[in-house]
């Protein structure tokens, strides 16, 4: 992906960028559809998903704005790209911490990163692992194209937090029901939107300090169902 970049012209690898936030924009938009699975409404009540969704947000916003974890991404971001990209222009910085942040942030937001660590934390077969790691590597290429390297430092951030998500399924395997993953993917698909934004560069979403509502959508899930 990188070779490829490097020849293209500055338009086209906008062109690219704004393909893929476009893209993304669509993807988020398809997994807050989970909004409306069955087992989900049936689980907390009708319109109550759409309120699990945007506590979920607000909540895990508030948590990670005090976490500071968008402002530690670019830390990290920033101290990969002195170690592996050395000196460079203020513009070629600029570009490898994108890349890193908002490929990090699209990999480890996607579905398939969370219900395919779940399924292997549950003993279920990596096989959506797998499909995941195809649709990653061409991905990466579009991402790299446009974006430079750091797009591939953004597999460390992704396999710990796929790690996490398996070794967590593997504990706790029992909680983790259909609805409890409609609120993961619906909430999900809240944040891929925010990282389409940014793609698209309508607008700095800080998406990095919302992850936490992928914790906290599942909990108040958790807590509808059994009160």
């Amino acid at each position: 992906g990188v070779l490829v970049g490097n020849r293209l012209s500055e338009k086209t690898s906008r062109v690219v960028t704004d393909g893929l936030g476009l893209v993304v924009l669509v993807l988020g938009g398809l997994n807050v559809m989970s909004l409306l699975d069955q087992e989900f409404v049936s689980a907390v009540g009708a319109g109550i998903p759409l309120l699990v969704v945007i506590g979920a947000i607000l909540i895990g916003g508030i948590i990670g704005s005090a976490l500071k974890i968008e402002q530690r991404l670019e830390q990290l971001g920033t101290s990969l790209q002195k170690r592996f990209a050395g000196k460079g222009t203020k513009d070629s910085k600029e570009k490898f911490i994108t890349g890193f942040v908002n490929a990090s942030l699209v990999f480890t937001i996607g579905p398939l990163a969370i219900l395919g660590a779940l399924s292997d934390g549950l003993g279920q077969g990596i096989e959506q692992l797998a499909t995941k790691s195809i649709l990653d590597a061409f991905a990466s290429l579009a991402f790299a194209a446009s974006l430079g390297w750091g797009v591939a430092l953004s597999a460390i951030p992704v396999g710990i937090w796929q790690g996490l998500i398996t070794v967590l399924a593997f504990s706790v395997g029992a909680v983790v029901s259909a609805p409890i993953i409609s609120a993961l993917t619906a909430t999900g698909g809240v944040l891929l939107l925010g990282v389409g934004l940014r793609l698209l560069q309508l607008r700095q979403v800080a998406v990095g300090n919302m992850l936490p509502a992928l914790i906290v959508a599942p909990l108040i899930t958790l807590l509808l169902m059994v009160i």
